[in-house]
């Protein structure tokens, strides 16, 4: 008599909870999932084009850069949105990332620049990706329902221009005490000793025409007579300084 009390209890009990499941199981509409998705897609391209077009370009002025951020980017985006969606984890969407990463770059020789905005632009990517912005309603009614968020919203938009404020802090600050480097495959070798340094510093200032601040002898080639210096001066204001390390051909892209 007690265990068929309890097995009837606990059949009450899995009603319940079956009840529950299916008041709070609300359904995104076909229109609100295309509204997520237009909001994630066109706030993410906004955010990622001011941060290439009006902090990375104007002082790279690489158009293969250009592309390979925006449709970066984009292409992340969705792919968190449809595997967000799918329930698929977001460390495997990252590791798949991660994977097209290396088998791209570990070849080339990425400045540190480009590099660092690769990563805020996946960052930006993720946030823009992952972030809610619809909250259900109507749990404890008959009809769960979601809704967008306008709190969402904020804390979203709020996210996206914390990011654009700290760059746009930083290369405004970069821009005030700008540096950059060059290397020089150098033929007299004669003026590399350092007794002879101020020689050498006269010579190459008056062969490529710019104040240096310093430099540095890297390798030196006694067969051909020639030495690799880096040399570190100040560029003027809208200068490119991008292609000063580049010693190969290949390694140019215009």
């Amino acid at each position: 008599m007690i265990q068929n009390d309890l097995a009837a209890g606990f059949d009450l009990a899995d009603e319940n909870v079956l009840d529950v499941q299916t008041i709070t199981d609300a359904m995104m509409t076909t229109s609100q999932s295309l509204t997520e998705l237009a909001i994630r897609f066109f706030l993410n391209l906004a955010i990622c084009w001011v941060l290439v077009h009006c902090f990375y370009y104007p002082k790279s002025h690489r158009r293969d850069y250009y592309f390979t951020f925006m449709v970066f980017s984009s292409a992340m985006l969705l792919l968190l949105f449809m595997m967000g969606n799918a329930e698929v984890g977001v460390g495997l969407t990252l590791g798949l990332f991660a994977i097209f990463g290396v088998i791209r770059y570990r070849t080339e020789t990425v400045p540190i620049r480009e590099m660092t905005y690769l990563f805020i632009i996946i960052a930006v990517a993720a946030v823009n990706g992952l972030s809610p912005l619809y909250k259900v309603v109507g749990i404890t009614g008959d009809s769960p329902h979601y809704e967008l968020a306008g709190g969402y919203l904020a804390v979203l938009a709020v996210s996206n221009l914390l990011v654009l404020g700290l760059v746009a802090v930083l290369e405004s600050a970069g821009a005030m005490k700008r540096s950059a480097t060059r290397l020089v495959l150098y033929d007299r070798i004669e003026l590399i000793v350092p007794e002879r340094r101020a020689e050498l510093t006269a010579d190459l200032e008056k062969r490529i025409g710019v104040k240096i601040n310093s430099l540095e002898i890297g390798h030196v080639d006694f067969l051909r007579d020639a030495a690799f210096i880096k040399i570190h001066y100040t560029p003027e204001h809208g200068e490119s300084i991008t292609i000063g390390e580049i010693t190969r051909a290949k390694d140019y892209t215009a």
